[in-house]
């Protein structure tokens, strides 16, 4: 089994070097695809209680029992070291495969921080603004209304800004959260769900459609990603899963991350305990949109090349895809109280948002240590990393109905566990 995984990898990595060829790249090499992401460290010597962490594989193997979940995979790491990294039950219904770090999962909103990165890169090489109007890469957002609440338009005094998108400041919205707004029904009937539209065309469509607030008034979580990934295309002069592949997975060795899926690696997909047909699309059926907010599938050995990236201030095993200072002004709050207040969904209380991150600026009132950044997606799965307790997780799931549970589940468990919060042990 391991002979035919590394095999496959050298295939896919020795394809997508093919990629990273074109100049002013961020990163100009690629970590070898074929090295595992994943190494091993001792949970009592980097400061875990191996003895509370098995409350986490417990606690996972009740929900399967119990029928809550078809299967899952939880990798808890510190210091770059992985403590804990388990499969729990089946890949999905009517397999018999549990789940494992090649596993293949939609990993829907988790696709907005890559794309963040991969926006950020063309901050970095001059290509893109974030202070500028979206209009100067997207000419239909020159002139956009907000809604009233008599159903009336008027036009926005301000214009939306590229970071505005990165932030959910925007004054867009996901229909989905309240469908029965008028505001959502209007853009249902505008268009917001179509799939069979370009990033490029979609944007067309969503500018038509009336903002919630003013950009930058207040957060709403949104379709504001989808929107970056258009200006991304614009600014990069690529289409999405292009520029994707040449400044992230490509360069990061993660061959197994993209936005539709070979027929070959069925065998390998995810599926939820209850299907959604509606929800969880057919990886291996491409579509024109490359959503940006929430279109890429990967694995936990992938997606764990990103996140240590991001916890090595934006280089992972000597490539570099972010320099630090780019990656700190992603973890600069744009929020304000006024902010938060006036939105929906926000992430919760001691939390703000940077680009394309959740932040925790109160650890008295959350668990992960102030200045973790995070994001999750909608069917459960999730990442964050805490810099300041050396801590980082990835979770996957295929279960929507239970995603904010385990959310609160793994924080218990993780931070429970923390024999020696703070530094870590050296």
């Amino acid at each position: 089994m391991l002979t035919m995984r590394m095999a496959r990898r050298a295939l896919l990595a020795a394809v997508a070097a093919t990629a990273l060829a074109g100049p002013g790249l961020a990163a100009t090499r690629a970590v070898d695809a074929k090295a595992s992401s994943i190494v091993k460290g001792d949970a009592a010597a980097l400061g875990f209680d191996p003895a509370k962490l098995d409350a986490a594989r417990q606690g996972l193997k009740a929900d399967v029992a119990s029928g809550k979940i078809a299967g899952a995979y939880l990798m808890v790491g510190r210091k770059g070291k992985v403590v804990f990294q388990e499969g729990f039950g089946v890949q999905g219904p009517g397999q018999t495969r549990t789940p494992d770090e090649e596993t293949i999962w939609r990993i829907f909103s988790m696709t907005k921080p890559l794309v963040t990165v991969v926006a950020m890169t063309l901050v970095e090489e001059g290509k893109l603004d974030l202070d500028a109007p979206v209009s100067k890469y997207l000419p239909e957002y020159k002139d956009l209304v907000v809604w009233q609440a008599d159903g009336t338009t008027r036009p926005a005094t301000k214009p939306m800004l590229v970071r505005h998108l990165m932030s959910h400041t925007s004054g867009l919205i996901y229909g989905f959260i309240q469908p029965n707004a008028p505001i959502a029904k209007a853009w249902a009937a505008g268009g917001e769900n179509r799939n069979d539209l370009t990033a490029r065309e979609y944007a067309k469509v969503v500018a038509r459609l009336p903002l919630r607030t003013e950009p930058g008034a207040a957060w709403f979580y949104s379709r504001s990603t989808d929107i970056l990934g258009a200006v991304t295309e614009a600014a990069g002069g690529k289409t999405l899963d292009v520029l994707v592949r040449e400044r992230v997975t490509g360069p990061l060795g993660m061959t197994d991350t993209a936005f539709f899926q070979p027929e070959s690696k069925r065998s390998r997909f995810a599926e939820p305990k209850t299907p959604e047909p509606f929800m969880y699309y057919d990886y291996a059926k491409p579509t024109p949109m490359l959503s940006a907010g929430g279109g890429l599938s990967s694995t936990a050995e992938d997606y764990l090349r990103f996140v240590l990236m991001l916890a090595g201030e934006g280089t992972y095993k000597g490539v570099r895809i972010l320099k630090p200072e780019t990656l700190a002004r992603m973890r600069q709050d744009e929020t304000t109280p006024e902010i938060r207040r006036a939105g929906l969904f926000f992430p919760g209380p001691g939390m703000g948002f940077g680009l394309g991150f959740s932040l925790v600026n109160d650890d008295t009132v959350q668990r992960p240590g102030k200045g973790t950044f995070s994001w999750w997606g909608i069917a459960g799965t999730e990442f964050w990393v805490d810099p300041k307790n050396e801590v980082f997780m990835i979770f996957m799931v295929q279960a929507r109905e239970a995603a904010m549970e385990y959310q609160r589940k793994n924080r218990a468990w993780i931070y429970d566990a923390l024999a020696t919060p703070g530094a870590a042990a050296r």
